[in-house]
């Protein structure tokens, strides 16, 4: 009987190892998919992050104009000295 339970845990440790090799493997290969999805969402992110700061960029650069004709136009001086 004693001799038997080193065959028996070799056993067991095979089959717990086994089914992990199993579950690790089948997780992988699972996120194989969610990792393109995931690549096609920072893209979006990132496209629309550049987009958000070219209008913010734009319309500050529309703002600084608009200060400058205005002031301009009500005789302000905003020459260098």
């Amino acid at each position: 009987m004693i001799d038997l339970i080193p065959v028996v845990l070799v056993i067991f440790k095979l089959f717990v190892l086994g089914t992990g090799m199993f579950f690790a493997i089948k997780w992988h290969y699972d996120q194989g998919p969610k990792a393109h999805e995931k690549k096609k969402e920072k893209r979006a992110v990132l496209s629309a992050a550049v987009k958000l700061s070219a209008v913010f960029v734009l319309l500050l650069l529309g703002l600084l104009f608009f200060t400058f004709v205005l002031s301009r136009r009500l005789g302000l001086d905003l020459s260098i000295p």
